[in-house]
C-alpha cells in the first residue's frame, strides 16, 4: 500500500493514470503525448506504476499497451473508505446482451488488470469455476447456475432472483485459462455482448491472476468496477474466507 501512495503523489503519474482511465491500452508514444517530458521520463513514471500494480501491460507484436489496473485502488478503497460511509452503495456491474458464438479472435484487450492472491493454483481454479464458489464471493449474486465447460452457460441470479449476467464459455484450459462471452442480462436484450479471459499463473506460494476484457462495447467502460469488485471480493474470501458482499 505504500507503494501505491507513493504513486499516486506525483501529478505526472496522476495524469498517466487520467489518461489510461479515458482510453485504456495505450502505448508508451501515446502516453507521452499526455506529458511535456522524454520518453525516458514518462517510461521512469510507468514503471513506478507498474511497481505498484496501478498499470499492467500487454505486449503486441513490437508494441506494448498499458492499461490501468483497478484492484489495488479498490483494495484501498475497501479498507478505507467503505466502512466510513454512513450508508452501503451498491453499485452493479455494467449489463451487455447477446452471444459471440465461435469468436476465437482474441487480439488486444480494451483493459487488463491483475491481483496477486496467496492461495494455490487448484483453489483459485475452483474458485473460478465451481459455481457453488463463484455465487460464494460474488459482491452481488448469490446463485450461480450451470456448467464452466466449453458450450456450457453459466447464469448468475441476484437475490430477488433475477439473472443478473450470462456466460458461455469458448475455451478452457484446466487450471490456466477460461475464455467466455460477458452478456449481462441488466443492460436488456439489445445491448451487445463481448468477451473475457480469466488467466491463472501460480508463484510460489500465490497465484496471479490476470482478467482481460475484449470488445467492450462504448458508454460500458463501467465494467471495470464491476472486475475490481470480483477481484477484490476473490482476494479476500480465498485469502480469509469472508468475501466482500454489496449491500443489497
Amino acid at each position: 500500500m505504500d507503494d501505491i501512495f507513493k504513486a499516486l503523489a506525483d501529478p505526472a503519474r496522476r495524469t498517466l493514470l487520467d489518461a489510461l482511465r479515458q482510453r485504456d491500452g495505450q502505448t508508451l508514444q501515446e502516453l507521452t503525448e499526455h506529458l511535456d517530458m522524454t520518453r525516458f521520463g514518462v517510461m521512469k513514471h510507468l514503471r513506478q506504476l507498474e511497481d505498484a500494480g496501478l498499470v499492467v501491460t500487454h505486449r503486441k507484436g513490437r508494441f506494448k499497451h498499458h492499461y490501468l489496473n483497478a484492484v489495488p485502488l479498490q483494495q484501498t478503497i475497501d479498507r478505507w473508505i467503505e466502512p466510513m460511509r454512513a450508508k452501503p452503495v451498491v453499485r452493479a456491474v455494467i449489463d451487455l446482451k447477446a452471444t459471440l458464438e465461435g469468436r476465437n479472435d482474441m487480439t488486444k484487450p480494451d483493459f487488463m488488470m491483475q491481483t496477486f492472491i496467496r492461495c494455490t493454483q487448484d483453489a483459485l481454479w475452483d474458485a473460478l469455476s465451481d459455481p457453488d464458489s463463484m455465487a460464494a464471493y460474488h459482491f452481488m449474486c448469490q446463485r450461480v447456475e450451470g456448467e464452466a465447460r466449453e458450450g456450457g452457460t453459466l447464469s448468475w441470479i441476484t437475490p430477488d432472483g433475477n439473472t443478473m449476467l450470462i456466460q458461455r464459455p469458448l475455451k478452457v484450459t484446466p487450471k490456466t485459462r477460461i475464455e467466455a462471452t460477458f452478456e449481462p442480462v441488466f443492460f436488456g436484450p439489445d445491448a451487445p455482448a463481448s468477451q473475457m479471459a480469466f488467466i491463472i499463473e501460480p508463484q510460489g506460494d500465490t497465484c496471479k491472476l490476470t482478467i482481460e476484457h475484449y470488445d467492450l462495447p462504448a458508454g460500458q467502460e463501467g465494467v471495470a468496477e464491476g472486475w475490481a469488485r470480483l477481484a477484490s471480493s476473490l482476494k479476500s474470501w480465498l485469502e480469509t474466507g469472508t468475501p466482500i458482499k454489496a449491500a443489497m
